[in-house]
């Protein structure tokens, strides 16, 4: 993999990635195979190169199983033959055949990842949802395991609580094992609690990455979502309701104002501001059609200034 000036380091990783990662939840869902390659061939033309998918997705439609967005995703590669060319993460815990954080569990289900995914190895493996019931000895020894094995280059979390992403890191530090480079928490510039506070602490202390999902509120954040407009989408109510907070107007009214003076897409500006906060390499944000990428991959170019960063963060306070 060429490194291009875009690129940022994921954490203690050797992995670069492109400041915006391309989610892959709409791959097998509303992104039909054509469509998903027709936005995955786009977003790579156009600089990007760190691809987020997830075990499990699409199973919460009816006929799906899960693992459509990485047999999609796994298609594209052979296709393309890109492989060494872009970076690509998934996760463990909710596939309905390979569900929880138990070892033989991780191990399994990274095998059959890999068979979807068309390829010999997994460059970033997040646990999806922790398990509290389960000793992080024992989930950090599998992903090690898998590490050692070269069927994972590095390996992430998601959806864990600070005190478990501590005891975990503590555990690899202590033991000389792999170690998360990696956290991929839910937050934005309307959900910033989420995230801030202990979690981006201890990120910040332990060289942790942020890649954040709902990078853009399920879409609210694009601007789109307005009081009367009816927006079709799959995710509109989580979208909508955002609009009927204080926050969510303040930060769309802030939002307008730069968007406008820059010359740039709202849902840019609202990812430019993402990108800027301390230990944030690359929010994540999907796309269904090839038309709603520009304005995502707008954010390699789009720099706020002190002032820009300092309205949006007040208006999200």
């Amino acid at each position: 993999m060429t490194s291009s000036p875009s690129l940022r380091k994921l954490g203690s990783s050797d992995l670069e990635v492109f400041p915006l990662s391309l989610g892959g939840n709409v791959f097998g869902w509303t992104a039909d195979e054509a469509a998903s390659f027709a936005v995955l061939d786009a977003y790579t033309a156009g600089g990007g190169n760190f691809i987020d998918t997830a075990d499990s997705y699409s199973a919460w439609i009816e006929g799906n199983e899960g693992g459509e967005s990485e047999t999609v995703i796994g298609k594209w590669l052979k296709a393309r033959g890109n492989r060494d060319d872009v970076v690509i993460a998934t996760k463990v815990a909710r596939h309905p055949d390979f569900r929880g954080l138990r070892g033989p569990n991780i191990k399994a289900a990274a095998d059959a990842s890999l068979k979807r995914l068309g390829t010999d190895r997994i460059d970033l493996y997040y646990t999806h949802f922790d398990d509290e019931t389960i000793p992080v000895e024992e989930i950090i020894g599998a992903l090690d395991e898998l590490v050692k094995a070269g069927k994972v280059r590095s390996i992430a979390a998601s959806n864990i609580s600070p005190e478990r992403l501590q005891e975990s890191l503590d555990f690899s530090d202590r033991e000389g094992l792999a170690r998360y480079v990696a956290i991929q928490p839910h937050y934005n510039l309307v959900s910033r609690d989420t995230y801030e506070g202990a979690r981006q602490d201890i990120a910040s202390r332990a060289g942790l990455a942020a890649v954040p999902y709902y990078a853009l509120a399920s879409g609210f954040l694009t601007g789109k979502y307005r009081p009367g407009v009816t927006v079709d989408s799959a995710r509109a109510g989580g979208a909508a309701k955002h609009l009927e907070t204080e926050r969510g107007q303040k930060v769309l009214t802030a939002l307008d104002a730069i968007a406008e003076a820059r010359g740039a897409e709202i849902a840019t500006v609202a990812l430019a501001w993402l990108a800027a906060q301390p230990t944030v390499a690359a929010p994540i944000a999907s796309a269904r059609t090839v038309e709603q990428l520009p304005a995502l991959l707008a954010v390699a170019d789009l720099e706020l200034t002190d002032a820009e960063l300092g309205r949006l963060t007040d208006a999200s306070a």
